[in-house]
């Protein structure tokens, strides 16, 4: 399907399941959908809905505005296009960012927020140094892969997938998850990149962001890796603020814990979803998963 904004960009988009609508906000920013584990996964569960954001994946290609507003207002002709009124919003790393401004911006039409491998409201500088060591020290453990990783051009296909495989906590099978990762592949976005991670370095941690977290009646479920290489520490700036929140944190896990533990992840995702554990599933998903439950 194509869902057409106000000024005429073309947005690749894809329903498929049964049950209440969930939408998905891919990471990146400048990436694309990688979600078909996780609506295959849902499937039975929710309408699933996935989209491209503009300028990216399948979606037209275009010279932006590359701004959060402008992301926001894509979404919400995402949710138009397929008629909803309101809507479960999961979002993964920056695609968790842009759900939760979404969910500040119009809190009617979110039912639950789903906040997945996110990086919390503080700045990134906050962060950002301690994942790039991260980043070095997991490459590390594969001495061929991190020289392979340093010598290529960073538009290099090749270059991104050796860096996302320090995305998993599991090494044996890090590359296949990696190589998965970019099947169908497309060319990142790194102008839609630069300019996204410079205005959230700009506004990112602000007073005024924190309030509104503060002030938030939606309720929010942040599921994390125990083993991601992102600091999972600026997550609590944003458990922290808001005043309906569960947090989930999966252990032996790193940034997509969808791949690496899918039975737990769904299981998680069925407290809020509306749903009860499959048959011989967990009674207590949340309990049953949680290295850390509050609230």
């Amino acid at each position: 399907m194509t869902a057409i904004t106000e000024d005429g960009v073309r947005l690749w988009a894809s329903r498929s399941g049964e049950g209440d609508p969930l939408v998905l906000c891919h990471g990146g920013p400048g990436l694309w959908d990688m979600f078909g584990d996780m609506a295959a996964m849902l499937g039975e569960r929710a309408s699933v809905i996935r989209w491209d954001q503009r300028g990216c994946g399948r979606s037209q290609r275009c010279a932006g505005p590359w701004t959060t507003d402008r992301f926001v207002a894509d979404l919400d002709v995402v949710r138009r296009h397929f008629g909803l009124d309101r809507m479960a919003l999961l979002g993964h790393s920056w695609g968790a960012q842009l759900a939760l401004s979404y969910t500040l911006a119009h809190p009617e039409r979110v039912s639950t927020l789903i906040y997945v491998s996110g990086s919390g409201i503080v700045p990134a500088s906050h962060w950002h140094a301690d994942y790039t060591d991260n980043l070095g020290a997991r490459l590390g453990d594969d001495p061929e892969r991190l020289a392979r990783w340093r010598e290529l051009p960073k538009r290099d296909p090749e270059h991104a997938i050796l860096q996302w495989t320090a995305d998993f906590a599991d090494r044996e099978h890090a590359l296949e998850h990696a190589r998965r990762m970019a099947d169908p592949w497309f060319d990142i976005n790194y102008e839609c990149n630069k300019a996204l991670n410079a205005e959230t370095a700009g506004t990112w941690g602000s007073p005024a962001l924190r309030t509104g977290c503060a002030s938030l009646d939606v309720p929010v479920l942040i599921i994390d890796g125990a083993e991601d290489i992102r600091p999972r520490s600026a997550v609590d700036s944003l458990e922290e603020a808001l005043p309906r929140v569960r947090r989930v944190v999966l252990p032996k896990v790193g940034h997509l814990p969808w791949v690496e533990d899918p039975e737990r992840f769904r299981d998680a995702l069925e407290t809020v979803l509306g749903g009860t554990s499959r048959p011989g599933g967990l009674h207590n998903p949340l309990a049953a998963v949680h290295d850390r439950l509050v609230k």
